[in-house]
């Protein structure tokens, strides 16, 4: 391809300008051009297959000043100063080979010439200006995009992992908090939560920006509860409720935990906390509920930088794919998020 580009079509455009030219030019004045002196015809030809040589190597040249000098990217403005600067360079061209040519050939160079040397060039410069430059528009319109999308992807794992990072000191904190004051009344008890501790902190140490099944998920929150379980009142009436068709189904790590998490750190009034997982058609749906006390400022629960932190991430990892709903009322708290799985 690329020899035939170099070599081959600059012949062939010099061509179809000198036999364009010839047509209208024939055609005007009756005459047949193969009835002419073929060492003239050969002659023209021969001046015609330079001028395309010279053309291309020029345009060629153009489209680097092009680029060199002013940004890749399609404007009305950038293409109409470009094709004046072409069509110029190319009527120059034209004039400082085909006229004299003309001039010398036959009955001398005539107003029809003029027209036809001036016309039919830049008519087929304004083709192949619209080809060549078109791919090379493209290109970059593509490469921007790619560009663009890279460094989207690249500012959404930075805000994933920042949203991440804000989670962890506050899961520490709750954890290192439980098993410190059990400590001073049940040393087992102890070490049975910091092995559990121990399995929740492995688990969050590996890469949590791939899906994993969501049996993985709710294993990690039964550990978790469990902890949760030593630091509560004997008053917790819990309810846990996982279906038992979530088992293969894929999912983002760690979103289900912030409201667990929630619920156990809010809970009080009547202290009954229901944590309910399920399938709905090609949803995972997740409900918490629990009771809080009445003393208890409504928007307390609402507004938690968990709370906040999991929109965040349900926007960057399920985009229009998801629903998380909470309500205050009647004494009680209610989350329910919903999210599409992954097969």
């Amino acid at each position: 391809m690329k020899f035939f580009r170099k070599y081959i079509f600059p012949a062939l455009y010099g061509l179809l300008i000198y036999f364009t030219v010839r047509l209208l030019h024939d055609t005007v004045i009756g005459e047949r051009f193969w009835k002419r002196d073929w060492a003239l015809n050969e002659f023209e030809m021969a001046c015609s297959i330079l001028v395309g040589y010279l053309g291309i190597a020029l345009f060629d040249r153009l489209f680097r000043f092009y680029d060199r000098r002013w940004p890749v990217q399609f404007c009305y403005q950038g293409v109409v100063r470009e094709l004046l600067i072409m069509v110029g360079a190319n009527l120059l061209l034209m004039n400082a080979i085909l006229t004299p040519m003309a001039a010398f050939t036959d009955d001398g160079l005539s107003l029809a010439d003029i027209v036809d040397i001036n016309v039919v060039p830049t008519l087929y410069v304004i083709v192949y200006y619209g080809i060549a430059r078109t791919s090379t528009y493209l290109k970059a319109y593509v490469d921007n995009k790619v560009q663009l999308e890279k460094v989207t992807n690249e500012h959404l794992q930075t805000e994933l992992k920042f949203l991440k990072a804000q989670y962890h000191p506050h899961f520490l904190f709750n954890a290192l908090n439980t098993i410190y004051f059990q400590m001073d009344e049940d040393h087992e008890g102890a070490k049975r939560s910091i092995e559990k501790f121990s399995e929740l902190l492995r688990y969050q140490l590996y890469d949590q920006q791939q899906q994993v099944p969501v049996m993985q998920e709710i294993e990690y929150l039964q550990t978790f509860i469990e902890l949760q379980k030593i630091r509560s009142t004997d008053k917790l009436k819990l309810n846990v409720d996982f279906d038992k068709k979530l088992n293969g189904q894929l999912v983002y790590p760690l979103l289900f935990l912030p409201l667990v998490e929630n619920a156990f750190k809010y809970v009080g009034g009547k202290y009954h906390l229901d944590i309910k997982a399920k399938i709905e058609d090609e949803d995972i749906v997740f409900r918490v509920e629990n009771s809080v006390p009445n003393i208890k400022p409504v928007s307390t629960q609402t507004s938690g930088i968990g709370l906040e932190n999991l929109r965040r991430r349900l926007d960057l990892l399920y985009p229009g794919k998801h629903s998380l709903v909470t309500e205050n009322e009647n004494g009680g708290f209610k989350a329910e998020m919903k999210i599409q799985y992954g097969h």
